[in-house]
């Protein structure tokens, strides 16, 4: 599999209202249940109005487009870095899934995934 590091610092954050979110961000997640809205985005657009917020995030992007029928990339993917003690955050898209990990973690992610056979870029 390939992975992709993404180029930015990310914060995962609460947020009272769609509103603070700035929709033509290049890159965002949006969760929104009904007892909260938590948002991941770059650390340098995090609304003002964040409630709570966890800096120091980066992250993967698996090369996609992912197929719905695919079973257990994640499920691999986390399981590597578990084996490692590494924390991770995951997202998904109707393309592909991302997965987070603390900033001071990004090497040893990385290291464990090239040694499971996948390829970083």
């Amino acid at each position: 599999m390939i992975l992709e590091k993404l180029p930015c610092d990310l914060t995962v954050c609460k947020t009272a209202s769609i509103d603070e979110i700035d929709l033509d961000a290049g890159f965002f997640f949006i969760g929104r249940t009904d007892s909260e809205i938590s948002l991941v985005c770059p650390t340098s657009d995090v609304p003002k109005g964040a409630t709570d917020r966890e800096d120091g995030w980066r992250g993967f992007r698996v090369r996609g487009p992912l197929d719905f029928s695919l079973t257990g990339v994640l499920a691999g993917l986390s399981g590597i870095l578990a084996d490692h003690g590494i924390p991770i955050f995951a997202v998904s898209t109707f393309d592909t899934d991302y997965i987070l990990v603390k900033a001071g973690d990004l090497d040893r992610a990385s290291g464990a995934l090239k040694r499971a056979g996948h390829e970083i870029r």
